[in-house]
C-alpha cells in the first residue's frame, strides 16, 4: 500500500551532485523552508527549531568555516577527499543550517521538573523532525539535498559569522541545489528485522 504522503517521501534522497540551476527563487525558497519548519511539530508546541538560510557570499563562507576547521583535523595527505567532498556542497544552490534554542528547553525543564532529563531529547526529535519536513518539502520541487554534520566543530565560528545567539546549538547543516547526479539505488533491511505487530 502507498499513498500520497509516501510517494513524497521516497523522492527524498541524500543528492551529492549538487548545482546551481535551481528555478525557485531565493524568496520562495526561503518562504518554503518557513512553512516547512513552522508546520512541524514540537514537544509541548516548544518551536525550539531555528533555521538560517544561506546563499552567495554567506553559503561559500560557510564552506570556507568547515574547511579550515577540518584542516586542523584531517592529515593533509589524506585532505584530497575531504576537500572534494566540500567542493560538492559549495557547488549548491544555498546551505540551510538548524539549530536549537537551548534558553526554551531550559525553561521548560524549570517549568517542568518532572519532564526536564525529556526536554533535551524531544528537541533533538524536534530538529529532526523540521530537517526532515524541509527536505522532503525541497525534494517536491526538485531541488537535491543531504543532512551534515560538522558541529561542534564549527559553532563557535558559525555565532561569530553570523551574529547568532549563544543560546542556538548548532545541530545540522544541509547543502542544497539542482540534482546534477541523481542518488543510487536505495537499499533497505528486511522488514521482519525492523517491525513487529501484533494483534
Amino acid at each position: 500500500m502507498s499513498n500520497q504522503y509516501t510517494e513524497l517521501l521516497k523522492n527524498r534522497r541524500s543528492i551529492y551532485g549538487l548545482g546551481k540551476n535551481v528555478s525557485l527563487s531565493n524568496d520562495n525558497i526561503v518562504s518554503l523552508v518557513k512553512e516547512a519548519v513552522k508546520e512541524s511539530p514540537s514537544s509541548f508546541n516548544s518551536q525550539t527549531s531555528r533555521v538560517v538560510v544561506l546563499f552567495n557570499e554567506s553559503h561559500d563562507k560557510l564552506w570556507d568555516i568547515v574547511e579550515a576547521a577540518l584542516r586542523k583535523e584531517v592529515p593533509a595527505d589524506a585532505f584530497e577527499a575531504t576537500s572534494n567532498k566540500l567542493a560538492s556542497f559549495r557547488a549548491g544552490k544555498g546551505t540551510i543550517l538548524y539549530f536549537e534554542d537551548m534558553d526554551i528547553v531550559k525553561n521548560l525543564q524549570e517549568q517542568f521538573a518532572l519532564y526536564a532529563d525529556n526536554f533535551p531529547v524531544w528537541s533533538e526529535q524536534a530538529s529532526g523532525i523540521a530537517q526532515h519536513s524541509v527536505w522532503t518539502a525541497l525534494a517536491v520541487e526538485n531541488i537535491g539535498a543531504s543532512l551534515q554534520h560538522y558541529n561542534p566543530l564549527i559553532d563557535d565560528a558559525v555565532r561569530a559569522e553570523f551574529d547568532l545567539p549563544a543560546s542556538w546549538n548548532l545541530r545540522a547543516q544541509m547543502p542544497f541545489g539542482s540534482i546534477e547526479q541523481a542518488a543510487g539505488e536505495k537499499e533497505y533491511m528486511d522488514d521482519a528485522a525492523r517491525f513487529r505487530v501484533f494483534n
